[in-house]
């Protein structure tokens, strides 16, 4: 039998378990134990929350490395490569190395079934233990409590944010989601909450937990200052800052999250002396990126592209859009069936001059079709200026054709359509080196 290339065993792990989605330790525990379990950092700090997860992992990591850390990072979902899931020292990890972590995986689970993303964060926690980390950072897929990332008992834990995201697998409301997320802390160990105001359920279940709780607005504080910001812990320290190469506004809480982790590392151990912090920190603010938040691609008229898909996410990108100059803004959005796209709607509103919604069914069985889109748009925006196209490649192309001088173009709502653009973005700019070249 030939070996098995990833983009072999991709395709059987999507198939040989029938539930996406199966949340829970038992199996992915035990298979971890089979392989010895062995530490997968000298450090390790995990982040959930509905939002910023990814943000708040790209800037501790980039912070980390810049103190000289030897980091790992995993992350999901991927935009267009498997491979970007897993990142050791900023580098994503070949194909060859996760053919032989899946290998192991394999060999290790006997008949114990697993999902997808169970496969993917086993390969992660044992490429991790390959590679002599001092840090390693793991990002929470769905909730905390009985994700997979939470076999491993984390130094510190982050929350971004709680929000009404994925209700049928974590509950109705945002206290019930934060308990759901507060599974990931430990007794006696610090946790981070990103917001200024969690939910009393969160609270409420950190506290039975034990953790250390480190909360935004009341332990450390993010202050915008012209030109920069300031962050201030209740210790005394203070830290005169620039501000994120990544743009949203949100995008100082999720820093000033990622700083208080990063904190915990110069006072509970030994792995990073505080006097490198400051020049750290404003390294990694300078240089930290994440593909599709709020990412520019060029063009004329101007591309940007988002992966947000809940309202919380919307609140964010119109809050972005009040703070640039005035410009007629065409929309290019498609969603899943599980999202509250009304609410992503109504947080955006007027902003939106005119929407070309893409239809998603063909990239995913979970997809909405344009005309859902349409049905949603027309209830919560009457008057809304719209069309609606098959596939998020025409809708580009209408936003492209309609879009004028001085006006621009946001493409959001999945990460669906997010990989859809960078993917025709990236076609775009190979076509044109390459007619250079001719």
């Amino acid at each position: 039998m030939s070996k098995r290339t990833l983009a072999d065993w991709l395709a059987w792990q999507e198939q040989i378990n029938p539930r996406a989605i199966e949340l829970g330790l038992a199996r992915v525990g035990e298979v971890w134990r089979r392989m010895g379990a062995p530490a997968v950092a000298r450090r390790v700090v995990t982040i959930g929350g509905t939002n910023g997860k990814g943000s708040t992992v790209a800037l501790l990591e980039a912070m980390a490395q810049a103190a000289g850390l030897r980091t790992g990072a995993f992350t999901s979902p991927h935009l267009l490569a498997y491979n970007e899931r897993v990142r050791i020292d900023g580098a994503d990890v070949d194909d060859a190395a996760l053919v032989a972590s899946f290998e192991r995986i394999e060999t290790a689970r006997g008949e114990i079934p697993l999902t997808y993303f169970e496969y993917g964060t086993l390969a992660a926690l044992d490429l991790f233990s390959r590679a002599g980390l001092d840090l390693a950072i793991l990002e929470v897929g769905l909730g905390g409590r009985l994700d997979a990332v939470n076999i491993v008992d984390a130094d510190v834990a982050v929350i971004t944010t709680v929000d009404l995201d994925h209700m049928d697998w974590l509950g109705p409301d945002r206290d019930s989601i934060g308990r759901e997320k507060a599974g990931i802390a430990r007794a006696g160990r610090p946790v981070i909450l990103g917001e200024t105001d969690p939910p009393p359920g969160l609270l409420g279940a950190l506290a039975a937990i034990g953790a250390r709780i480190e909360r935004a607005g009341v332990d450390f504080t993010a202050q915008r200052q012209v030109g920069g910001w300031r962050w201030r812990h209740r210790d005394g320290t203070a830290m005169e800052l620039p501000l994120p190469a990544l743009a949203a506004p949100v995008q100082i809480a999720n820093a000033a999250a990622a700083i208080a982790a990063l904190r915990t590392l110069w006072t509970d151990g030994d792995l990073l002396a505080p006097q490198q912090a400051y020049a750290a920190v404003c390294h990694g603010l300078r240089h930290a990126r994440v593909a599709a938040r709020l990412q520019p691609l060029g063009g004329d008229p101007p591309l940007i592209v988002d992966v947000g898909h809940n309202p919380q996410a919307a609140r964010a990108l119109a809050a972005w859009l009040d703070a640039q100059p005035p410009a007629r803004t065409h929309a290019v959005y498609g969603a899943l069936a599980d999202k509250d796209v009304a609410g992503v709607i109504a947080a955006l509103g007027a902003r939106i001059d005119h929407w070309h919604l893409a239809g998603l069914e063909r990239a995913t069985p979970r997809g909405l079709t344009a005309a859902a889109l349409a049905d949603v748009l027309r209830q919560t925006v009457p008057d809304a200026a719209s069309d609606a196209h098959a596939d998020v490649a025409a809708a580009l192309a209408a936003a492209r054709a309609a879009a004028g001088p001085g006006e621009r173009i946001l493409a959001f709502g999945s990460f669906f359509v997010a990989a859809a653009v960078v993917a025709e973005h990236e076609r775009c700019v190979s076509a044109v080196a390459v007619a250079g070249q001719v």
